[in-house]
């Protein structure tokens, strides 16, 4: 088997390729343009890779507000072009997606299902779900959702990163705290995503740890097990001001994914206590 990664140096398609070993292609900014139709189907059918796993995105959520047609560019049309090229390199096609995609529902607090109508609020949001609709044109396509990825990746920030960063540097931090998600370690996202490649069972999956948490009560739990003192104030989503609509509730369901039978998600903070055991700034319990 050999795996084609796009976006091979962010945090997720860096743990696939080590999981992957010697059977992944790496394909990253430098070699694969995925916004070039004609490279895209040029690699992709000249290679014929048993499976296309593409993490390539634009994640600048706020700056996409402001930059539409490059988000869309990278979200929407480059995931046409994979879809096109997949189909005709007969390759298994994996769209990674985003709990962005749901928000319109103010009301909801119950996890989302596969089959519950998607309500995108900004235009990353809008974008990836276009793109879910694209990847479909491949016959052999998987579509997984996740939330608030971290990971071990040089020179890649992420929301746990972050925090540590700035309570290192004695700040006071000011962490919303009416938007409720589940953020995932990229190792469990990473081998869920492996376990349905060796499946025929195709189509949209939620795969993300389990429970739920608002960003600020996240941070707490941060600190609280790498026994960091920090000055954390809850605030609302108002009143951090960002530019793009984020969802107050993007819980995902990961029930058709665990009646598959894929590695368990474990529950958000112990797989947050996996990457700060990982990170070295906890010792693993006995």
């Amino acid at each position: 088997m050999q795996v084609l990664i796009t976006g091979a140096d962010g945090q997720l398609g860096r743990e696939l390729c080590r999981q992957l070993g010697p059977a992944a292609i790496v394909a990253d900014r430098s070699t694969l343009d995925i916004t070039n139709e004609h490279q895209v189907h040029d690699f992709v059918v000249r290679r014929r890779p048993t499976a296309v796993i593409n993490c390539a995105a634009y994640t600048q959520v706020d700056r996409a507000e402001t930059e539409p047609a490059l988000c869309a560019a990278v979200n929407i049309h480059a995931v046409r072009s994979l879809a096109t090229a997949c189909r005709a390199a007969d390759s298994v096609l994996v769209q990674v997606s985003t709990d962005y995609v749901f928000g319109a529902d103010r009301q909801r607090r119950l996890p989302y299902r596969e089959t519950d109508t998607p309500g995108p609020q900004s235009v990353y949001a809008s974008t990836k779900l276009a793109g879910e609709r694209y990847a479909v044109a491949c016959p052999r396509h998987y579509i997984v959702r996740t939330c608030g990825l971290y990971g071990l990746s040089p020179n890649r920030e992420n929301f746990v990163e972050t925090m540590l960063r700035l309570a290192q540097a004695g700040r006071h931090l000011r962490v919303v705290n009416d938007q409720r998600c589940s953020p995932s370690y990229v190792v469990h996202i990473a081998r869920g995503i492996l376990f349905l490649l060796t499946k025929e069972a195709y189509g949209l999956y939620h795969v993300v740890s389990t429970g739920e948490t608002t960003w600020y009560e996240f941070a707490r739990e941060i600190f609280r097990q790498a026994e960091i003192q920090a000055e954390v104030e809850p605030i609302t989503a108002e009143q951090y001001g960002a530019p793009a609509v984020r969802p107050g509730y993007s819980v995902l369901d990961t029930s058709k994914y665990h009646a598959a039978r894929g590695p368990a998600m474990s529950p958000w903070a112990e797989a947050l206590a996996e990457y700060l055991v990982e990170r070295g700034l906890v010792i693993p319990r006995l």
